[in-house]
């Protein structure tokens, strides 16, 4: 017992040295020469990353995330206001990234996100996506901009690629929660020719609203805890099982990655302390714990208690505090709760089948195909 509990603890270890490596985040002026941009229109709104990129052959590419900025619009509710704010909020930090940042319009990257593909596709609404890329184009005065609309596919392979630092691609499982879906997966042949595919059409915003249209007119919290537990209980039943079951990953990867925002608002309000680390190892035991937080005693995760729990070290508590507030802006208790009961119930299938795996969750997973998008741009 002893000797397993080591070398787990001697993996997670060499995991997390090896992605430190490739990515780290910079406090710092913001005139960078190396500077890149990723702007992506997703199922909650439009979002943008800076990032310092450096190309080695010896050690695999690597990344700083410079900054980080997201406006909530939206968009999958497909009505004229969403539209409009949408429109408006690409618009502006796309103009954000050529004006206030200085970086050249080649070195932006616009994309639609494949949850917004798949919620256009289910509803019929996929000239909306294309009305969107149109008065782009207008609006910034480039016809010819490519605004990528990414398949589920190419998202996951992308993020991999770019969030995996090489020395872990081969045996590492992604898993990215996004709004709309989830979609990850990993390298099964030790190189980069064939990618297996894991996907739900889960997410945190889509699980959110399955369990508020189930509570009718009665949106008390008790009653969005009651009808999440069913939808949660009813997505792992009918589609996590058995995508967990025949995905083969058992005797591949040692390591099971979390990405997207529950990874990182899991992270950031489970251990507030660190900060400043860009993954954090837990175990299914430490999301449990924090789900039932989250609905039962959600003040304990307020910017204020977490704070004040830190006590006289040596901490930067502007930084915390700061980062727990941004979590709070972008997550409320019912979302949440949504994504963390989703978090859950994969990690549940993985820990059943195999409990030597170890779990990550990964802050800034959201800036992984902006790398990928650099790294094929700049070779």
């Amino acid at each position: 017992m002893v000797k397993t509990k080591a070398r787990a603890l001697l993996a997670a270890f060499l995991f997390i040295t090896a992605f430190v490596a490739a990515q780290t985040s910079v406090n710092r002026n913001i005139k960078i020469p190396n500077l890149y941009a990723g702007i992506e229109v997703g199922s909650k709104g439009v979002k943008m990353s800076l990032i310092e990129f450096t190309r080695s052959a010896e050690t695999g590419n690597s990344f700083a995330i410079v900054k980080d900025t997201s406006i909530n619009t939206d968009f999958i509710s497909f009505t004229p206001a969403t539209f409009d704010a949408t429109l408006n909020g690409l618009t502006a930090l796309f103009n954000a990234a050529l004006t206030k940042y200085n970086i050249p319009t080649k070195r932006v990257f616009t994309v639609v996100s494949s949850g917004v593909k798949q919620q256009a596709e289910k509803e019929k609404k996929t000239e909306s996506i294309s009305k969107l890329i149109s008065a782009f184009q207008t609006k910034i005065n480039e016809p010819g901009r490519l605004v990528d609309v990414v398949d589920v596919m190419d998202e996951a392979k992308l993020s991999h690629q770019g969030i995996v630092p090489l020395a872990r691609r081969y045996n590492t499982f992604l898993i990215d929660i996004g709004s709309g879906n989830t979609k990850g997966g990993f390298f099964p042949y030790g190189n980069d020719s064939y990618f297996y595919l894991f996907q739900l059409n889960w997410g945190t915003k889509s699980t959110a609203n399955a369990a508020d249209k189930l509570c009718g007119d009665d949106k008390s919290l008790q009653n969005y805890s009651k009808q999440l537990l069913r939808v949660a209980a009813n997505a792992e039943a009918a589609d996590i099982t058995y995508a967990v079951n025949t995905s083969g990953s058992y005797p591949v990867s040692d390591h099971i990655a979390f990405s997207g925002g529950i990874a990182w608002a899991t992270a950031t309000l489970l251990y507030p302390e660190l900060s400043n680390n860009p993954i954090i190892p837990v175990t299914y035991e430490d999301v449990e714990r924090f789900t039932k937080r989250v609905s039962d005693n959600f003040s304990s995760l307020s910017e204020a208690y977490l704070v004040g729990k830190l006590g006289n070290g040596k901490w930067n508590k502007k930084q915390i505090s700061d980062e727990v507030k941004r979590v709070h802006s972008v997550f409320d208790q019912k979302s949440l709760m949504a994504g963390s009961a989703l978090l859950l119930r994969i990690m549940r299938q993985f820990k059943s089948v195999n409990e030597a795996k170890q779990f990550y969750l990964i802050k800034n997973g959201q800036v992984g195909w902006v790398s990928a998008y650099v790294t094929e741009a700049t070779d």
